[in-house]
């Protein structure tokens, strides 16, 4: 399996392209701000054709080069319908103080193409397979995608923003909920194996053993049963 990612734009937004292997299809997840361009690196670099662009949350940091990256490729969004509206009303989503003086430099809108996730379901796209899990708190619409394990490739989990290397997601925007951000971080994080590599939405990859062991925003979370992705 293929995964690059870069991080993009003002905020470091991570964007990731997941592939079989290169020179095959592929999925492009989170396109955020100032991202298209890397994309399109990416793309030549390791020979990938574009199937679909998969969206952890709404925020503008996670969304902002969905419009041209889907139109270039001519491949649908998919986004939790909770945060759809992001997409075209970003200082809604953001709070008045953030959005306003992004707005200036932002095409802002929906693909032509949108499909929404529900929780619980398997996107089967370019030959992978993504378990999407409902994991509300840092937005009302954030999602998590799981891969399970593969041959020698331990299971993965594109955490957004919801879990970070030490850190997890802030609840002070529109949306944000700490109480439910606990809930989520238990239900969908704490079960999965030790083993299971986050790859979040900012900063460096991480474990969910490493985060068990040393997130001091983990301390006392009752975990659900352990589960796969």
């Amino acid at each position: 399996m293929l995964i690059a990612g870069f991080p993009a734009g003002a905020w470091g937004t991570n964007c990731y392209l997941v592939a079989p292997a290169a020179g095959e299809e592929c999925v492009i997840i989170d396109p955020g701000h100032q991202a298209a361009q890397g994309v399109e690196e990416a793309l030549k670099k390791h020979r990938l054709k574009p199937v679909a662009v998969v969206l952890t949350h709404g925020h503008i940091d996670h969304v902002a080069s969905v419009v041209p990256v889907c139109g270039a490729h001519d491949v649908p969004a998919w986004i939790h319908p909770e945060d759809r509206y992001m997409m075209s009303d970003p200082e809604k989503a953001l709070g008045r103080s953030i959005g306003m003086p992004l707005m200036g430099e932002l095409t802002v809108g929906e693909p032509d193409d949108v499909k929404e996730l529900t929780d619980g379901s398997k996107l089967t796209l370019a030959g992978l397979e993504f378990g999407v899990s409902h994991a509300p708190g840092h937005t009302k619409g954030s999602v998590t995608f799981g891969m399970p394990e593969a041959a020698d490739i331990p299971p993965v989990l594109f955490s957004g923003d919801l879990l970070f290397a030490g850190s997890v997601g802030r609840t002070d925007l529109p949306g944000g909920d700490h109480a439910e951000l606990l809930e989520s971080l238990a239900r969908v994080c704490l079960p999965l194996d030790d083993s299971t590599v986050v790859l979040s939405g900012h900063g460096p990859q991480t474990t969910i053993g490493r985060e068990r062991a040393t997130n001091p925003y983990l301390n006392g979370l009752d975990a659900a049963p352990r589960r796969g992705l």
